[in-house]
């Protein structure tokens, strides 16, 4: 299975979570089960459609001036720690 295939039944899923919560929310206040049940479901449908994290991916070019970057600064600690000996 892919991981585009994956994100999708992911976000097919979340739907449905957050179409059942707000069906369960919309059962309760019609039951009169009280204002905690009516709240839980809302933050259920909060999390239910949050998106999922995407790990961070660093085109080579990026990661190269980030490695030379670094370089220069151990470059400059060294020359400075010279300079004091």
């Amino acid at each position: 299975m892919s991981y585009a295939h994956f994100m999708v039944i992911e976000s097919i899923l979340a739907q449905l979570d957050a179409e059942i919560a707000k069906l369960t929310q919309a059962r309760a206040l019609l039951a009169g089960t009280g204002k905690v049940a009516a709240k839980l479901t809302a933050h259920n449908a909060k999390t239910a459609t949050a998106k999922p994290h995407r790990k961070h991916v660093l085109s080579a070019e990026a990661r190269k001036r980030i490695a030379d970057a670094q370089r220069r600064r151990w470059a400059a600690q060294r020359a400075k720690a010279k300079k004091e000996a």
